[in-house]
């Protein structure tokens, strides 16, 4: 803190004004839900609102299988400053200071229902309709992990969800805030089959991303201090790898190569390398710098490596009989 409280002294007003902004990125913009499962034509779907491991409500969807309910489930999550319908970048301001592109997660919902799975979507605290907490400050999983863990707990005491094959899909910041659930409550996700997380960031490494592009690189310190000021975590906190070694599970990761975003593939990979599974596997997406028309949609575009994954790791064992 006495390196930034001394770049105080001689930054520029422009120059802090830049940093300011870098560090807001911890205070979400809201998105707000521009599809519905019924524009892809998902039947039997309905709302949910689900309590957080502290209490905050959580806004969510439960969509069933196409055909009808299976026995297999899909919990997802997002990112920042994204819900459950995506992102709308494509409806211009605010959204589009972010990106001017729509990211649709429901199309992979679709996806998934066609599949057979069931999903289990929800807004994490402070974003789409969920309730806000902490301030509205994004912990970028520091405190979303109890929603994780809020949602599991909803499953766990349901008397259908409770019964069926559970798999995740936690990306970005919900994946982040998945390893530290996990890491903190592994009884609880004990019976989970497998977890795919795309895009699960350091702060640091996009901190150090965005002030390059800004011309503010030199002051990391100063973006530091300007969290806590708001009470937020120092980036350093605000890391998948201080819990990646606590996940066992299979565990596949979608990455953007040269994500213009981030201070890849060095982050990605030693994260992915951290994982405490042999069962794992990295898609690298190629050709772009762009995290959020390439990243996040990649799924919606090529679902079959991820259809794949599940497929592999939920399957249902037989029965085994026992003499009477």
């Amino acid at each position: 803190m006495a390196k930034a409280q001394e770049q105080l002294k001689s930054i520029s007003p422009k120059d802090h004004a830049k940093v300011k902004l870098i560090a807001n990125m911890v205070r979400p913009l809201r998105s707000f839900l521009f599809k519905t499962p019924d524009d892809y034509g998902m039947t039997g779907w309905y709302d949910l609102v689900i309590p957080s491991d502290d209490g905050t409500p959580l806004e969510a969807w439960y969509i069933p299988a196409r055909g009808g309910e299976s026995n297999k489930l899909i919990i997802y999550n997002h990112a920042l400053p994204m819900c459950r319908a995506g992102f709308p970048g494509h409806f211009g301001e605010p959204w589009s200071s972010y990106d001017n592109v729509e990211i649709d997660f429901v199309i992979q919902y679709k996806h998934l229902t066609d599949a057979g799975y069931n999903v289990l979507t929800y807004d994490i605290r402070n974003h789409g309709n969920s309730s806000a907490a902490n301030n509205g400050i994004c912990g970028i999983g520091r405190w979303e992990w109890r929603d994780c863990v809020g949602v599991k707990k909803y499953v766990d005491n349901h008397p259908r969800l409770s019964k069926m094959t559970v798999g995740l899909y936690s990306q970005c910041m919900g994946g982040n805030s998945q390893y530290e659930a996990i890491a903190r409550h592994p009884e609880l996700f004990a019976n989970v089959k497998c977890m795919c997380s795309p895009l699960v960031p350091s702060m640091s490494a996009i901190f150090q991303a965005f002030s390059e592009l800004q011309g503010v690189a030199q002051y990391q310190e100063l973006i530091d201090l300007e969290l806590l000021k708001m009470g937020a975590f120092p980036a350093a906190d605000m890391t998948p790898q201080l819990f990646a070694s606590k996940i066992t599970m299979p565990n596949l990761t979608i990455q953007v190569r040269d994500d213009a975003w981030t201070k890849n593939p060095e982050d990605a990979q030693k994260t992915f390398d951290m994982l405490a599974t042999d069962e794992k596997e990295m898609i690298w997406v190629e050709n772009t710098t762009r995290r959020f028309k390439d990243g996040y949609n990649f799924f919606g575009r090529y679902p079959e490596k991820v259809l794949n994954f599940f497929a592999k790791y939920m399957k249902q064992r037989s029965p085994v009989s026992t003499p009477v």
